[in-house]
């Protein structure tokens, strides 16, 4: 039995959860998520408590078993506390700025990137050197920050790039640092 597949999930006061079949839509003060699970995987909603559990023992059974739940508590965390993503920006003259709501980078290449925020992404910008990217989707948040870092991901020489706020950047040594 899987060990995250087997907790039950406690839904929070003010949190709204309905199921058609496998289609499942959790609404909360931050918004409305649906999203659709597989039909090997069954989802009781007893009270305020949801328990995920697998029709069979097979191995790509038991795989979903723990994505499914998992997926269903970060639909509820994401209705009521959202998520999101620090981003640092490391090197002389790159710097990001809103203009509107399109995101707007100056990392170093010939033209500034523009960046159209996803349906349900917020991004905040509170220091030129500073992206903050929030959401009430665990996935497309992470996934927007990702394609943000792409841009221009942290080298290890000198640590200029896009960084997440937690990342550690494995430093190496330069030409130089061999000769004696």
């Amino acid at each position: 039995m899987s060990r995250i597949g087997r907790k039950p999930i406690t839904i929070p006061s003010g949190v709204e959860i309905k199921q058609e079949g496998n289609v499942v839509t959790v609404k909360g003060p931050k918004g409305t998520l649906t999203r659709e699970f597989r039909p090997e995987i069954t989802i009781a909603i007893d009270g305020n408590t949801i328990n995920v559990t697998r029709s069979s023992d097979e191995p790509e059974h038991r795989a979903f078993h723990g994505l499914t739940r998992t997926l269903l508590a970060n639909m509820i965390e994401g209705v009521t506390k959202g998520f999101s993503k620090s981003l640092d920006l490391v090197g002389v003259g790159y710097r990001a700025s809103l203009q509107g709501k399109k995101l707007v980078l100056a990392v170093g290449k010939s033209h500034p990137v523009e960046m159209e925020p996803w349906e349900g992404i917020e991004i905040e910008v509170p220091a030129p050197n500073k992206i903050i990217i929030k959401g009430i989707d665990k996935e497309k948040v992470g996934v927007f920050a990702a394609n943000v870092r792409e841009q221009r991901p942290p080298e290890p020489y000198k640590g200029k790039g896009i960084k997440y706020e937690n990342e550690v950047i494995r430093r190496k040594e330069g030409k130089t640092g061999g000769k004696k």
